[in-house]
């Protein structure tokens, strides 16, 4: 059996979704790029698919196939000027999941299509359905990322012995009800490497000892000190807390993590 392709429509649609798939994975690996640099990455990538297909070696599915991660580079690195190394490979992945994705909604969509129509569809109807399945996903990764920012926050901590502020990324746990057995204040976690940045800070006399219990481990004592000022930056509001009491957590809180302290919800309330 023998297909017939039209080599210029299969560029045209191939740079389309090409496009789709540099701005979600741009949306998601929060990377900056000029529409021009964009269009030019998902030009190079559909131009590669297409002298892929043209050798006559082999099968179009296995070419393709293997052919896959050098027109990915080539597209990434042509519309992202600062992915290399490492990120490079993590774009890699996001482009491959946002192509995955992408075309697995418009081949559902056209597939209920064509029982609707009863015979083929048009190249205008695959290009709508593509456009429809990428402000889907759009919608999507961008709900999702407010999500994750409404959890997330800049604190800013004041270290007067030393005349400066650390600065860090903070995960708000509304499932975080530490607080100190004598006082009643609130109690937030942080990481042994913030820890170490802010060990100056801390005043020996202040010391807390916090009981707590977990899954995985019935009860134990956190090692705890209070910070002079605590500054937490929101999206909407700035909050500004005087002696707050921290806890050193010596797991639950990888050093990758993109947050290197827990707050209690109770230091949001003004």
């Amino acid at each position: 059996m023998y297909y017939k392709l039209y080599i210029d429509s299969v560029f045209v649609l191939q740079m389309t979704c090409n496009l789709y798939m540099l701005s979600l994975a741009g949306q998601i690996l929060k990377c900056t790029a000029t529409h021009k640099r964009i269009w030019m990455g998902a030009a190079a990538g559909a131009a590669m698919v297409c002298i892929v297909m043209a050798i006559p070696v082999g099968t179009i599915g296995i070419r393709i196939l293997v052919s896959a991660v050098p027109v990915s580079v080539c597209m990434l690195r042509t519309a992202f000027r600062n992915c290399r190394g490492r990120k490079l490979i993590h774009a890699s992945l996001v482009l491959a999941g946002c192509g995955f994705f992408l075309g697995s909604m418009m081949i559902w969509t056209l597939n209920r299509l064509r029982m609707v129509l009863r015979g083929q569809v048009s190249f205008l109807i695959t290009f709508v359905t593509g456009y429809v399945s990428y402000r889907i996903l759009l919608k999507l990764i961008l709900f999702l990322q407010r999500k994750k920012e409404e959890y997330l926050r800049t604190v800013e901590i004041d270290i007067p012995n030393l005349q400066q502020k650390v600065r860090a990324q903070a995960f708000i746990d509304t499932g975080n009800h530490l607080v100190d057995p004598i006082s009643g204040a609130p109690v937030s976690l942080i990481s042994v490497r913030l820890a170490k940045q802010l060990e100056s800070a801390f005043i020996p006399e202040k010391y807390h000892a916090i009981p707590y219990s977990s899954v995985g481990k019935d009860r134990g004592v956190l090692s705890a000190y209070e910070l002079p000022e605590l500054t937490i930056e929101g999206q909407e509001q700035i909050v500004r807390k005087e002696r707050v009491i921290v806890a050193i957590c010596n797991t639950g809180i990888s050093e990758e993590s993109i947050y290197q302290m827990i707050l209690h919800p109770r230091l949001l309330e003004e």
